[in-house]
């Protein structure tokens, strides 16, 4: 019996344009069909889940199946915004993996218990990247 991978949207949260650029050429080179959805700081992230502001039209920004988040963000930083989305009825159940350059173990072990479903540090190579997104 072969079990088809149904195609999820995932939502990138991360203010570095380069990274967030890469991660979308990383999900192309890795032939996966799920579409990657951007935004730039923890303010924007949470707009687009609660689909205010220029995020309300549902087909602007459908729900995430996985949520990319970077901690280190202007405005509202991913630890905060990962607090908000896990204290969420509507939202905590979306898994949130945490991509971002900190291996600080304060960071990981504050993100696991916010509700991090993984903390992975950025790959340094676009393989690395690439490698990544084929695991997700």
């Amino acid at each position: 019996m072969k079990v088809e991978n149904t195609p999820i949207v995932i939502l990138l949260a991360d203010d570095d344009e380069d990274d967030r650029m890469l991660a979308c050429d990383a999900l192309a080179e890795s032939r996966l069909a799920n579409t990657i959805y951007c935004v730039t700081d923890g303010e924007d992230l949470m707009d687009y889940l609660h689909r205010r502001g220029k995020y309300a039209p549902p087909a602007v920004a459908p729900r995430p199946g996985l949520i990319l988040l970077d901690l280190n963000m202007p405005k509202k930083d991913g630890r905060e915004a990962l607090r908000e989305i896990k204290a969420d009825p509507e939202l905590r159940q979306i898994p949130i993996v945490v991509l971002t350059t900190s291996k600080a173990e304060e960071d990981i072990l504050r993100s696991y218990d916010s509700g991090a479903s993984s903390f992975i540090s950025k790959p340094v190579t676009f393989a690395g990247l690439v490698d990544l997104m084929k695991g997700l």
